[in-house]
């Protein structure tokens, strides 16, 4: 006599097609569960866990590659190719799509989600544990003083964003909300310049000759802020590793 599987049977070959959910995946899923991770996960300037993502097979978002890798369940980012989740749905693969997490509850949400997701409860459960207690020791009431982020292209970050949320919990003023900046947008120079922050932090520069990052060379910049740091891989997904960011500008 045949006995169904349970309904809700952990997932036992997972695929993640996104640079977040392949840390979160590695972190929470048992041993052999995961079989892949996305391309971006092992490389160092993108992905705190590079060395990790190493011990997996790597995957380039690819409707055909995924479906040759027989999967029960696939992860995939909000913003991942829309023909690749639709093609996979098609072939009769279940496919999970995880937002962006912008805020501490977010990350604290998907933490449990992606625990559910796996049928890693219990990991999921340790994991938040050990976050909410780290984040608790991080945070205090130490005014930090006032800052500003500016990206490539003139871009700047507010605090309904991840850098916005890093920002808060390590105790500084983003100068983004005095011009009612909430979201990701453009920061003119001169208002920058005129809002005199005290510290300044700025985007990674890449291999190459972008002229979006140009303006990151601009001498003004340089006599904004006496301290200048640069967004890393941990400020990229949210996940724990932003605690790291959090740390790093204390």
């Amino acid at each position: 006599m045949l006995i169904a599987a349970p309904a809700h049977a952990a997932p036992t070959r997972v695929v993640s097609m996104n640079l977040c959910t392949d840390q979160l995946a590695m972190m929470l899923a048992a041993p052999d569960q995961l079989i892949s991770v996305s391309d971006l996960a092992s490389d160092p300037r993108m992905s705190p866990m590079y060395r990790t993502a190493l011990d997996f097979a790597a995957n380039h978002g690819r409707a055909e590659e995924i479906y040759l890798m027989r999967p029960d369940l696939v992860v995939a980012g909000q913003f991942a190719s829309g023909p690749t989740v639709a093609m996979l749905r098609r072939l009769g693969i279940r496919v999970e799509v995880m937002a962006p997490a912008e805020s501490i509850a977010d990350i604290r949400d998907q933490i449990v989600q992606m625990g559910a997701l796996l049928g890693r409860e219990t990991a999921a459960a340790d994991l938040l544990a050990r976050f909410d207690a780290r984040l608790s020791r991080l945070r205090d009431q130490t005014d930090r003083g006032r800052v500003a982020l500016y990206y490539a292209n003139g871009i700047t970050s507010g605090r309904d964003t991840l850098a916005g949320t890093i920002l808060a919990e390590a105790g500084f003023h983003n100068i983004a909300g005095d011009y009612g900046i909430a979201t990701t947008t453009a920061l003119p120079m001169e208002l920058l310049v005129m809002a005199d922050p005290d510290r300044l932090i700025t985007g990674a520069k890449w291999p190459g000759q972008s002229r979006s990052e140009a303006v990151l060379d601009h001498p003004a910049l340089a006599q904004v802020a006496p301290r200048s740091d640069v967004t890393d891989r941990d400020w990229v997904c949210g996940t724990p590793h932003v605690l790291d960011a959090i740390e790093a500008l204390k």
